[in-house]
């Protein structure tokens, strides 16, 4: 097993423009976690929405256990996320008057052992935004090229 677990969303850096972070915790069962202890999980094609006053991941992918039984879980499931009060009714509010979007960015294990989930409210990206960061992102690649050359 692997003792630290960060599965990241490069692609929602890239089509969204993240405005606030929050650290949320998820709602699993057994063999779930067994599964992302392992590293067998993705996010890159998940969202978040509300339901009620409730938060939702959907669409965020778990691979089955392979050593679970008849009682394993599905793969691709509603998973309620955990955030305190007082953050939910800000970010419901957010999400319905601006047009907003709440997106996972990192599925991550604390010391603990516990599954967390890094949530971002975002704005989706214009193409010449999305232009403008991958000329950054060469510029900044040439700069450590010189320097290392140096």
């Amino acid at each position: 097993m692997i003792k630290e677990v960060s599965i990241q969303n490069k692609r929602a850096r890239f089509d969204y423009e993240i405005l606030e972070t929050y650290t949320a915790g998820i709602v699993l069962t057994g063999t779930e976690i067994k599964s992302i202890r392992l590293g067998k999980a993705q996010i890159a094609e998940s969202f978040c929405e509300f339901h009620g006053h409730e938060l939702f991941a959907i669409n965020t992918y778990i691979e089955e256990y392979a050593f679970g039984t008849a009682f394993n879980h599905q793969t691709r499931s509603e998973r309620k996320l955990l955030l305190n009060k007082k953050e939910l009714k800000s970010l419901a509010r957010k999400v319905e008057t601006k047009g907003l979007t709440i997106v996972p960015l990192r599925l991550f294990t604390n010391e603990k052992g516990l599954a967390k989930l890094d949530i971002g409210l975002c704005r989706g990206k214009k193409n010449y935004d999305k232009r403008e960061t991958l000329k950054d992102r060469d510029t900044q690649r040439d700069i450590d090229r010189l320097k290392k050359a140096f």
